[in-house]
This record gives structure tokens, C-alpha cells and sequence, in this order.
């Protein structure tokens, strides 16, 4: 096999996401590439709990479709989570012998798996170790061996002591281990899941998450500053920070709540430090007032969002595109700030970088728009090449500029030196006040006027910036479609499935999202017919905002799901067929036909 995908879902205690890691850092350590995705219920503790692990002989565009191996610990678990864990005629389900149920009766509906196979796995760790606790190894081990995995790289990742109060733990995994991969020795499956072996490359890859590539994004630009207060899904980029900042010459500051943590991060931004604040969408809600006034200061600084299901407390561990409106609308006043979007984990160290030059070119709040998909979930990766990137300083004043130092000085590109304190000459008054060239607050509206043309005018270059686009596909196709964020992955595997069917489409992947650069759609549009925009919102909010800004094709439709039901690659093919079809009722009645799956 080429690629699989597996899935383990339990509840709390069973080990399931700790097992899925595992698995995962075993699949890296041999070359190669995956993703792990990770779903449960609201609860703090306990719950419901899965994980989908996908791998694959070449880079992974997507947690994947269906499954080829489902392990269930138990199967009530399994029904509060099934809509997450799709199990087909062509999946080998192994679950747990202690829940009593013969292969016939598992609680699948009307789907007939390729194999159902009961596991002792609570009675192997038990025996192995006397704790039942210990299933997490014993799972490991039985995929191990039924995959094919070295035996010692599958203990490896159950990890190396660090500290003696971690020996007893390391020696509990390898006695449960062991018991794992003995059992799958001696147990086959009735389907030979072996992958093939991956062309190794530069060696074993790292495995992160998206949270984590955005912090070490924000190092690599020369984040000084961070501050931030808890709140999932983003919380890992705080806790990232405040075990390294520090060590880059860098502070931490946890804020009391949201508002404080933008507040402290304009502060830094005046003081002239490279600074950044992280929340999710009810964070997020409570940091517009601060954002409004560091772009009305001009002041540089990045506004991570990871995005969850919402309104209000919403689906703190669910996925969802829907605070693109928060955004782009969420401040009072003629206000443009830009926004950048990650398409998967790895993508995230690139966005924050960018972030950062964009803030401190543009004298500008930056907000990057992650999810919780894209943010928690860990993927293998190769390593990032640093000479790829450029870091990108403000400007600031020169000797003869702080003779008569004017802060917002209306230059003809709208971009004027900035001075820090401690400056000699650079002092200037920074507000939420509308104000003069000088910093001095005005109620003038041809000032206004003026400080409007500057403070929007400056981003127009921003918007010819077409390295910040991905093309996929036929550029002459007539067919297209849209997409970003984690669904962009999606769709872009179903533009290679179409093409390799002989289909003649097109996709745009943005990741600048905001301001809207008309003449980079423009051109997308140029030869459509029809196009489609796939997004994980209810209201189709990117779809929504093009039809703002641009000319749309004649047929420019939306495909949006609410957050937390995922979207396809299949389902995009399917659409994708359907568009090849003459306009009429065939099309109409399979654009319906989707939008009542959805």
C-alpha cells in the first residue's frame, strides 16, 4: 500500500491520541510523510476521544477519506463520534474483546466492514503490566506489528527516559508494547496492511503541529514580545513561547484575559519591539477595540486566530472557517487590516514569517486565520530551509528625519518612519485619536480625509502580491474552485484526482485573504464559466466577500459546511463531474444534491 489511514477512538484514559503520536513518530522516524488529526467531545477531562492517522509514501495533502484500519475501545464512544470516524465495506474494524459483542452484531448499521476482529487489548495490558492503564502501548505494538514497523522504532517512540521519575513509565510502554506486537505476530490480520517503503530522502522528518510551527514562525521573524491568555485551541502557541522566548532574548507576559494580552502587544509594538498575541474566536471578539487602535497608530504586530466552531463559547475542539467576517469587519471605521490563512501545519511557519514582514513593512495589525484542524493537528514534515525567507525590518528615521520629526508624515506610498522611545528626536504622541501629520489628535475632516487615503492606500501593493496565491490545475480550464485554509489541502486532492480522470479544472488556493486582490482573481476568473468556492462555514463567508470585491464568473456558487462535518476530496470530484455538464437541470440537480449532504 501506498498510503492508509487508521483511526482510534476510546475515551479519556484509553491513550488514544498518545497512541495515535506514537504511531505517528514511528511512521516519521522511517521516512515517512502523515498527518494526525485529532477529535473529542467538549468535556475538560474524559469523553469521548479519537484520532485519524493518515500516512503515505509522499506528502499528505489532507486527514483523508474513509478508513483502512478502525481500532474501537469501546462502541459508545463510537456512536457520539461516528460521523468522525467513517467506517466502509472496505475497512478492517479491531476492537475490544471485552465488550462481549460477536463480529455480527458490532453497532455498524448497514455497513459491512472488509473484517471485524476482536482484540483482548485490556486483558494484554494487564498481564503485561498489571495496570490497564497500559492499553495505549499495547495498541501501538499490535499495529506495529501488523503494519510492519521495525519492532525497535515502535519502541522508540514510546520514549526514552529523561528524568528517573519517567523510568518506571518508559518500562510499563515497552512491557505493553511488547505484548502488542507478540499478540499481532501470532494473530494476522485477514488483510495485509504493510506500507510500501518510502524513498527516504533526507532521513527521518520532524513531526510538529500547526500551533507549533507558528511560534517557531514568530522566533525565526524576530518576535521579541508575545502575550496571551489561555484559550483552545491556540493555547500550544502560548505554551510554546513561554518555554523559548526566552532563550532568543525575548518575554512572556500571560495576560489576565484577552484584552490585556492585545493591549500588552500594541505597547510592545510602540516601544518597537516585534510582537505577537494569539487567541481563538471569543478571544478574539474582545481584541477588535485594541487591534482598532494599533491600525489607527500604525503599529506592527500579529493577532493569531485559531478558529473554532462558533458563535459564543461554540465547539472549542472542533474545526471551522467562520470568523473570516470577524476578521475583515470587526472594527468600527474605514479600517483594511490584512489577513493571511495557513493551508496545513507546515504552512503555518511560512504564514507567521510573512505575518511579521507584512506587519513591519506595512506599519500595520496583521491577523493570521489558522483552525483548530490545522492548528492541533501534527503532521511529518521535512525540515524548513531557512535561506528560503527574508526578515523584514520597519523603517525607521533618519538623523535628518528627527530634526522635525513627523510620525505619520503623508509620503507618497503612505509608509512613513517609525521611531521608538528613547529615540533622541523621535517622540510623538500614538492614540486611537484621529490626528496630524505630527501625532497631534484633530477633529479636521480633511485631515481625516487624508489619514484615511493614507492608512488604506499604503496595502494596495499588498494586493499584487501574487506569491501569496497557489494555482493548481489547467490555467485555461473553464471549471475552478477556491479554497482555503485546511480545506485547501482537500480540494486540491480532488483537482489531481479530476485531472487524472482526464478532467480539464483549476483551483486558487488565497492565503492572503484580505485585503481582496482583484486583478489576482481577475485573471483565475478570466477563462471560468463556472467556479466554485469550498470553505467550512455556513455562509460561505470567502464566497461571500468575493462577490463583494470582484466580477464573478456567471455561474459562481457556493459549497460550505457548518464546522466539525467535513468535506470530501470525493465529494469535491463528484461536483467537479457535474460541472462538466451543460447548464440545465443534471448540474442544478447535483449542486442540490451536495448541498443537502452538507
Amino acid at each position: 500500500m501506498r498510503s492508509l489511514v487508521i483511526g482510534i477512538v476510546g475515551s479519556g484514559g484509553d491513550g488514544v491520541a498518545a497512541a495515535g503520536e506514537s504511531l505517528l513518530r514511528a511512521f516519521a522516524q522511517e521516512g515517512y510523510f502523515g498527518i494526525l488529526s485529532k477529535s473529542s467531545g467538549a468535556q475538560i477531562r474524559g469523553g469521548e476521544s479519537s484520532c485519524r492517522l493518515r500516512v503515505s509514501v509522499t506528502p499528505v495533502l489532507n486527514p483523508g477519506d474513509g478508513l483502512d484500519l478502525a481500532v474501537v475501545h469501546n462502541w459508545e464512544d463510537y456512536l457520539r463520534l461516528r460521523t468522525d470516524f467513517p467506517v466502509s465495506g472496505d475497512t478492517v474494524v479491531v476492537y475490544e474483546q471485552r465488550t462481549g459483542l460477536k463480529p455480527a452484531s458490532i453497532p455498524l448499521g448497514d455497513v459491512q466492514p472488509m473484517a471485524a476482529v476482536a482484540v483482548p487489548i485490556e486483558e494484554l495490558a494487564i498481564k503485561a503490566t498489571g495496570l490497564p492503564e497500559a492499553k495505549e502501548g499495547v495498541v501501538v505494538g499490535l499495529l506495529s506489528g501488523w503494519l510492519g514497523l521495525p519492532l525497535k522504532r515502535g519502541q522508540d517512540v514510546n520514549g526514552t527516559p529523561r528524568a528517573k521519575t519517567e523510568h518506571a513509565n518508559s518500562r510499563i510502554s515497552r512491557q505493553a508494547f511488547a505484548a502488542g506486537a507478540a499478540y499481532a505476530r501470532l494473530h494476522p490480520l485477514p488483510l495485509d496492511l504493510r506500507m510500501n517503503r518510502p524513498a527516504f530522502g533526507n532521513g527521518p522528518r520532524r513531526v510538529a503541529d500547526g500551533n507549533e510551527m507558528c511560534a517557531r514562525g514568530a522566533l525565526f521573524a524576530g518576535c521579541k514580545f508575545f502575550s496571551a491568555y489561555p484559550m483552545a485551541p491556540a493555547s500550544e502557541i502560548m505554551q510554546y513561547m513561554q518555554q523559548e522566548i526566552w532563550k532568543y532574548g525575548g518575554t512572556f507576559l500571560p495576560a489576565e484575559d484577552e484584552i490585556a494580552a492585545a493591549a500588552a502587544a500594541v505597547g510592545s509594538a510602540f516601544a518597537g519591539v516585534k510582537s505577537m498575541t494569539a487567541t481563538s474566536g471569543p478571544g478574539f471578539s474582545l481584541q477588535t477595540e485594541v487591534l482598532g487602535m494599533a491600525s489607527a497608530a500604525e503599529l506592527p504586530l500579529v493577532s493569531v486566530n485559531v478558529q473554532r466552531g462558533g458563535p459564543a463559547t461554540g465547539m472549542p475542539t472542533r474545526q471551522e472557517q467562520a470568523d473570516l467576517f470577524a476578521a475583515v469587519f470587526a472594527c468600527h471605521g474605514d479600517v483594511v487590516r490584512p489577513i493571511l490563512a495557513p493551508t496545513n501545519a507546515r504552512d503555518s511557519f511560512d504564514i507567521t514569517v510573512e505575518a511579521f514582514n507584512i506587519a513591519e513593512h506595512y506599519q500595520t495589525p496583521v491577523i493570521v486565520l489558522s483552525d483548530q484542524e490545522i492548528a492541533q493537528c501534527k503532521a511529518i514534515m521535512d525540515p524548513v530551509n531557512p535561506s528560503r525567507f527574508v526578515v523584514v525590518d520597519r523603517l525607521e528615521p533618519t538623523r535628518s528625519e528627527l530634526r522635525k520629526y513627523a510620525r505619520f508624515h503623508l509620503t507618497e506610498e503612505g509608509i512613513s518612519p517609525i521611531s521608538h522611545p528613547g529615540m533622541r528626536g523621535g517622540n510623538y504622541l500614538a492614540g486611537g485619536l484621529e490626528h496630524d501629520e505630527r501625532g497631534t489628535p484633530t477633529v479636521s475632516g480633511e485631515m481625516h480625509a487624508r489619514m484615511n487615503r493614507k492608512r488604506l492606500n499604503k496595502l494596495n501593493p499588498l494586493k499584487k502580491r501574487h506569491d501569496l496565491f497557489v494555482l493548481e490545475g489547467d490555467p485555461d480550464a473553464r471549471i475552478g474552485l477556491i479554497s482555503w485554509g485546511n480545506m485547501a489541502g482537500i480540494a486540491l486532492e480532488a483537482v489531481q484526482i479530476a485531472q487524472a480522470k482526464g478532467i480539464r479544472v483549476k483551483l486558487l488556493i488565497p492565503k492572503l485573504l484580505y485585503p481582496v486582490a482583484e486583478a489576482v482573481y481577475a485573471d483565475f476568473f478570466a477563462s471560468l464559466s463556472r467556479c466554485v468556492v469550498v470553505e467550512q462555514s455556513h455562509q460561505g463567508q470567502l464566497h461571500r466577500i468575493l462577490r463583494m470585491w470582484t466580477n464573478v464568473p456567471r455561474e459562481f456558487m457556493s459549497v460550505s459546511k457548518s464546522g466539525a462535518n467535513r468535506i470530501s476530496p470525493h465529494e469535491i470530484v463528484q461536483l467537479i463531474r457535474a460541472m462538466e455538464q451543460p447548464a440545465g437541470d443534471r448540474f442544478r440537480s447535483h449542486y442540490c444534491d451536495l448541498l443537502n449532504i452538507i
